[in-house]
C-alpha cells in the first residue's frame, strides 16, 4: 500500500501540502454510520475528506485503504486518492481528496457496468502470493472481520472464509435444527456453486451507499470491502437491497458475459451478507437467513 501513516493530522497534512498550509475549518459530512466524516477546508483553498474512529478500529483504515489501492490497481473505475493513515490525540484517521458530488451524467448506469465489468476481468495474480482466492490480508465488511485466507478453490473459500464464521458467530440465533442444516449446506456448496473460470477483483460489499457521482457526474467505488472471488457475489450484493438501474445489469453481463443459473445462485451469496447483517444489528434479519439455510439445506 502507497498511503502513508502519520502520528499527527497536522502532519500528515503538511506531508500532502507543504508546511505552510493549515486546516482552517472542519464541515461535518453526514452519511456514513460507521466513521465521523469531516470536509477539511485548508489555507490553500483547497480541501480534503477525512474519516475518525476510535484508536482501537484503527485497522478499519489500513483495510480500506488496501482495498481502494487495489481497485486503483486495475485502471478499472475511479476511487478516491488516499493520502494518508494515522493516529492523533487518541483517534484514529483516514486521509484522502475530497470529491464534490454531481448528478449523474447519460449513460452512468451504463457505465458503471461497463466498469465493474473490467474490474472483474482484471488479473487478480498481483493480490496473491499463494493461492487464487482470497488476499493477503484480512479486512472487514461492514464493522465486521472478513476472513480473506488464500484457497485455491471458491467453492472452499466462500464456505471456509465467508459463510462459516458467519453461522459460527450466529450461533445463539439459531436452534438445533438450523445448525444441522447451515452444517449440511457447507458439506454440499458444491452443489450450488461452481468454479469460475477466473478469478475476479471483488468491491465486496456494493450497494448503492458504497459507488456516486464525482464531480463530473461519473461512477466511483468508495468503501470496499474487497477480495478475490466470483464476478456473481459482487452481483448479487447489487441485488440484495433493492437493485440497481436495469442499464447497469444490461450492460455489466453484456461486457463480462454470464453463467447460467447466476438466479439460483444468487440467494446464496446474499446469505454472507444477511448473517453478517445478523450478527452486527440483531434478530430483525433472523427470518431472512433461516429462510434461505432452509431453501438451498
Amino acid at each position: 500500500m502507497k498511503s502513508l501513516f502519520f502520528n499527527s493530522l497536522k502532519e500528515a497534512v503538511s506531508q500532502v501540502y507543504g508546511k505552510d498550509v493549515a486546516i482552517e475549518k472542519k464541515q461535518t459530512v453526514h452519511g456514513g454510520d460507521a466513521n465521523d466524516a469531516y470536509k477539511l477546508f485548508l489555507s490553500n483553498g483547497e480541501a480534503l475528506f477525512l474519516k475518525v474512529n476510535t484508536i482501537s478500529n484503527a485497522d478499519f483504515f489500513r483495510a480500506e485503504a488496501e482495498g481502494i489501492d487495489a481497485i486503483r490497481a486495475t485502471h478499472a473505475i475511479r476511487v478516491p486518492q488516499i493520502h494518508a493513515i494515522g493516529t492523533d490525540n487518541g483517534y484514529s484517521f483516514l486521509l484522502m481528496e475530497y470529491i464534490d458530488r454531481a448528478g449523474a451524467r447519460p449513460g452512468f448506469w451504463e457505465k458503471l457496468g461497463e466498469n465493474l465489468a473490467v474490474m472483474h476481468k482484471s488479473d487478480t495474480a498481483i493480490f496473491l502470493n499463494n493461492g487464487k482466492y482470497g488476499l493477503e490480508n484480512d479486512n472487514y465488511i461492514g464493522a465486521g472481520k472478513q476472513k480473506n485466507i488464500p484457497k485455491t478453490s471458491w467453492i472452499e473459500f466462500f464456505s471456509e472464509c465467508r459463510l462459516r464464521p458467519q453461522f459460527e458467530l450466529a450461533a445463539g440465533y439459531f436452534d438445533s435444527t438450523i445448525i444441522r442444516k447451515a452444517n449440511s449446506l457447507l458439506d454440499n456448496l458444491d452443489r450450488f456453486l461452481y468454479e469460475p473460470e477466473k478469478p475476479s477483483l471483488l468491491h465486496g460489499d456494493l450497494w448503492s451507499g458504497n459507488f456516486m457521482s464525482d464531480e463530473n457526474g461519473q461512477p466511483m467505488l468508495i468503501d470496499p470491502a474487497v477480495y478475490v472471488g466470483c464476478n456473481e457475489a459482487d452481483i448479487a450484493m447489487t441485488e440484495l437491497f433493492g437493485g440497481f438501474d436495469s442499464r447497469f445489469y444490461m450492460a455489466y453481463f453484456a461486457a463480462m458475459g454470464a453463467v447460467p443459473g447466476y438466479e439460483e445462485r444468487r440467494d446464496l451469496y446474499n446469505l454472507y451478507h444477511l448473517t453478517n447483517h445478523l450478527n452486527l444489528f440483531g434478530s430483525a434479519y433472523l427470518s431472512a437467513v433461516v429462510r434461505t439455510i432452509e431453501r438451498y439445506s
